[in-house]
């Protein structure tokens, strides 16, 4: 979900070169037939746009076409520095990374809940981790994300249902949404974050932060105390990593 351009994008691909069957949605049609002609035989595509109270009739269609889903993999966000707290970045920020994300991840998890078992995974972001003042929607939906999945795997577990959940946290990355003439510290591409991805699937990880430097990053950043996290002056920094 979300496989149109970025990570998305880059992981679709990535699954094809492996042999999946690949499953592929977005917003943005002409983008989805341009992915499924690189390999007709492997890829089926739907047109989802996940703040749309029919995206889960439109994600059975895909598995209808499928003929089954095995992975949900949730790449959909957005994500933009709002430091004026502008209510239409703040809402329209919410309306995907929330209320889109729990839309689809719970059609995924009656799908698989159904079917006797699956694997779900989301690309969340760093960003989850800690409250960033210039980008607070963002932040905040990142750690709803987090904090998602982790009470659809304990229910998993209280039911008895064999879903697996995969967390996926990158940093920032090299996708459209970072063409803005800045540098960014630690630039990840797509197609590096798109091969760890892969593996962390395949490798049926819990909780994955991408890459080594990243987790080194939010280890040290986690230690320092919110009195003074809320002091330091975090500015004009990126946050959105897709």
């Amino acid at each position: 979900m979300g496989a149109t351009s970025g990570i998305g994008r880059a992981t679709a691909e990535r699954c094809i070169a492996a042999g999946w069957q690949v499953g592929a949605a977005g917003r943005r049609t002409e983008a989805l037939e341009q992915l499924r002609q690189l390999a007709p035989e492997q890829v089926s595509t739907e047109t989802i746009d996940i703040t749309a109270s029919e995206a889960p009739a439109a994600l059975e269609r895909l598995i209808a076409k499928l003929g089954g889903m095995d992975v949900y993999l949730h790449v959909s966000g957005v994500g933009s520095q709002n430091p004026q707290l502008d209510p239409a970045v703040e809402f329209d920020t919410i309306r995907t990374n929330a209320e889109g994300f729990t839309r689809m991840a719970t059609a995924a998890y009656s799908y698989f809940a159904a079917k006797g078992g699956g694997h779900i995974a989301v690309v969340s972001s760093i960003a989850g981790t800690k409250g960033l003042g210039v980008a607070a929607s963002y932040s905040a939906t990142k750690r709803y994300q987090n904090i998602y999945i982790d009470a659809l795997d304990q229910l998993a577990h209280m039911n008895a249902q064999k879903i697996r959940f995969t967390d996926i946290r990158p940093g920032f990355v090299a996708t459209p949404l970072l063409h803005d003439g800045r540098r960014y510290p630690m630039l990840l591409t797509p197609e590096y974050v798109a091969a760890r991805i892969v593996r962390a699937l395949e490798r049926g990880k819990r909780r994955v932060t991408i890459d080594r430097r990243y987790a080194v990053l939010v280890f040290l950043w986690r230690l320092i105390p919110a009195a003074l996290w809320a002091r330091l002056p975090i500015r004009n920094r990126p946050v959105s990593e897709r």
